[in-house]
């Protein structure tokens, strides 16, 4: 599972390598703190996903990990099966939408309140 880690100016999302061939993607994701509007956590993250899948893989209920097109731009997806989502909702940058399985998620939502000088870069899921 992607391991996120939390800064005070940004969040990296660690892709493990069989997440990056599933998704077709080289590199890891980095979003900045700023462009955060909001983050929701859902039981049902399949709900979630919008358009239709660019670059990626998808097993519908079983594995959702890359890229999903939409009328009004791009989502990064990685859902694991029935598991507890964490819903980003972006402001600029690549991505409209972030949805990532964790067995973490209240954490994650914890990290993201606190203070911008108050973060720390441990990790939040793994």
């Amino acid at each position: 599972m992607a391991k996120l880690r939390v800064h005070s100016d940004r969040i990296e999302v660690q892709l493990t390598p069989t997440e990056k061939s599933l998704a077709f993607r080289g590199d890891d994701l980095v979003i900045q703190r700023e462009d955060i509007r909001s983050a929701t956590i859902t039981d049902d993250p399949w709900i979630w996903i919008r358009g239709i899948r660019r670059r990626g893989t998808e097993i519908p209920l079983v594995v959702a990990v890359g890229l999903w097109k939409y009328h009004g731009g791009s989502d990064f997806v990685i859902v694991k099966g029935k598991r507890q989502a964490v819903v980003l909702e972006l402001a600029g940058g690549e991505y409209a939408r972030l949805i990532i399985s964790t067995n973490h998620a209240a954490e994650l939502i914890d990290r993201l309140k606190v203070a911008a000088a108050e973060a720390s870069a441990e990790p939040v899921a793994d």
